[in-house]
């Protein structure tokens, strides 16, 4: 299995664009698959700069319907039209970043939806022994406050968004699995026990960003991102982060997991298994 990050939000291998956005490139013994297609274009030049033929991808998962993930959706379309477009059903709605200050459409393109690879999806869905989507994550263990801004707008009125539209990538190789996730904006350790649910074990490797960054960060958010740390500590897991992370919450996190925490950046390629799991 190979796993390269096609874009995110900071500088990583030289020459590779980065922006405010998340993509990667999954190579298994059936698929090339892309999970995310970044916030624009940008991804396809870094795919070219890396090696990576995207012709050759029969599979797009999206993990929620954000620009941030889906914003390169139709310029990838053009380069590769034959390749299955998987989402969820509610991935299309209108989602806005709203507060007292501003309000912000943060949805993906309309014009994604008339595209004839896309597959909307309702719920859980396993596409063949390797790969497989999990959703309705209900629980609310320290879920992420930046989330009580994103909102979804339908009749014209706002209302919480509640991430129905999210879903979380399974892909099993070699009997080791790989939890694949964006923004994990219903929380990191929901999703965790909802896998646990579903697979009774740990996956062996995680790779989510935790939607922790923030203009700002009170106290209570600094307790918040050590309690999750300390918690992500007793899984048997490693975990692959980067994009919504945010730099102070992944330093602090970084302090108390130690090599059970590494920063993807952009156009870095993971290299799993290769580091000893620990458990704290």
């Amino acid at each position: 299995m190979r796993i390269i990050n096609l874009i995110e939000n900071t500088e990583g291998r030289s020459g590779c664009l980065s922006e405010h956005g998340l993509s990667f490139y999954v190579e298994t013994k059936k698929h090339r698959m892309l999970v995310d297609t970044g916030a624009s274009d940008a991804f396809l030049q870094n795919a070219q700069k890396l090696g990576v033929d995207l012709r050759t991808v029969d599979l797009v998962i999206l993990s929620h319907g954000h620009y941030d993930h889906g914003g390169g959706i139709l310029g990838f379309a053009g380069v590769n039209p034959d390749a299955k477009i998987l989402m969820q059903k509610l991935a299309g709605e209108e989602y806005y970043h709203k507060n007292d200050e501003m309000e912000k459409y943060i949805g993906i393109d309309s014009r994604i939806m008339e595209l004839p690879g896309v597959v909307l999806m309702e719920g859980d869905r396993e596409i063949d022994d390797e790969i497989s989507v999990f959703t309705n994550v209900t629980g609310r263990k320290l879920w992420p406050s930046g989330n009580r801004e994103l909102k979804v707008k339908r009749d014209g009125a706002f209302y919480q968004d509640e991430f129905l539209h999210e879903q979380y990538v399974v892909i099993t190789e070699d009997g080791k699995k790989v939890l694949m996730s964006g923004c994990a904006h219903n929380g990191i350790l929901n999703i965790l026990e909802k896998y646990r649910e579903i697979y009774r074990a740990a996956p062996d490797a995680v790779i989510s960003g935790f939607h922790m960054k923030k203009k700002n960060y009170t106290e209570e958010d600094i307790e918040t991102i050590k309690e999750i740390a300390v918690r992500l500590k007793k899984w048997d897991s490693i975990f692959y982060t980067g994009h919504c992370t945010g730099e102070l919450p992944y330093q602090l996190m970084k302090e108390m997991m130690g090599e059970q925490l590494v920063y993807v950046h952009s156009g870095d390629e993971i290299q799993l298994f290769q580091a000893a799991h620990y458990r704290y």
